[in-house]
């Protein structure tokens, strides 16, 4: 199977790049992290289907990881990405180094302030800090037309929608359904960490917030009752519960009703692996 181009330093993306504009094709950008499966792929043959050329990039982001976290060993697997891109559509990867993405002497970052320390971020304190200065130092680096989300991370998709929209950035974010595997368990890098009992128990999650959703269409339901049956559809199991929230779709703010677009937001954690996953519940008047 053919592989992708790679670009490893930002000098070559952009010759690449310009190259293309200057036959005024469209740009389309997927990023991650690597350790790449079928949602990343469902990711690029989008953007293949709506723009002329595609990048993905694969970067393993030290400023999103914490202390105590896993960027030591977050799975990698370069020339496999490129394979798998490649067959989706990309056209090329582009996978700096560190010191590409941070050199000597790098001191800015870049936070969504509020929304960023909800949710997911008051158990990674300065991750979502990390996403934002990488997702933004990349479109200035490939200076895309679309960018590519995955809806898994729901928290992190209306943050870049919300930095995008603040700082005037030229670019479109699309965001795509999650791809989940036969048994509902939303596909995710950090799937391979599972043991075989632990991936047997994984497809809880999605059972609990399908429990509430269901919570959510009883008559007198509130948030509160939503998360509670998340709760309580998860005790007797062996996932370990952090949070549940049922948020407004486009602001992520704590909703205090269900009426409008509402998201039903959770994570969890199967021995040392963290799983996050979310639905959308069902617009009430």
């Amino acid at each position: 199977m053919t592989a992708a181009p790679l670009a490893r330093g930002k000098a070559a993306l952009r010759r690449r790049v310009a190259a293309w504009r200057a036959k005024g094709l469209s740009v389309g950008f997927v990023p991650t992290m690597g350790a790449l499966h079928r949602g990343h792929a469902a990711l690029v043959r989008r953007a293949a289907a709506e723009c002329d050329r595609v990048v993905a990039s694969v970067f393993v982001n030290p400023l999103q990881f914490g202390p105590k976290e896993d960027y030591g060993r977050y799975p990698r697997a370069l020339p496999a990405d490129r394979r798998l891109v490649a067959q989706a559509g990309a056209d090329l990867v582009y996978a700096p180094s560190a010191q590409e993405m941070y050199p000597e002497g790098f001191q800015t970052k870049v936070e969504v302030e509020g929304i960023s320390q909800l949710y997911c971020g008051r158990d990674r304190p300065g991750h979502f800090r990390g996403v934002a200065t990488v997702v933004l130092k990349l479109f200035n680096q490939v200076r895309p037309d679309r960018a590519y989300f995955g809806e898994k991370d729901f928290q992190q998709l209306g943050i870049l929608k919300k930095m995008v929209s603040d700082l005037d950035v030229p670019v479109k974010i699309v965001d795509v359904p999650i791809v989940r595997e036969d048994d509902g368990l939303a596909l995710s890098s950090r799937n391979a960490y599972l043991t075989a009992p632990q991936r047997a128990a994984a497809p809880a999650l999605r059972s609990a917030l399908l429990a509430g959703r269901r919570e959510s269409s009883r008559r007198g339901a509130t948030p509160r009752t939503v998360t509670a049956a998340v709760e309580r559809a998860l005790s007797r199991g062996p996932m370990r519960l952090r949070y549940a929230a049922v948020v407004d779709s486009d602001t992520l703010k704590p909703s205090r009703d269900l009426r409008g677009p509402r998201r039903l937001l959770a994570a969890a954690f199967l021995g040392r692996t963290r799983l996050i996953d979310n639905l959308a519940l069902e617009k009430r008047r």
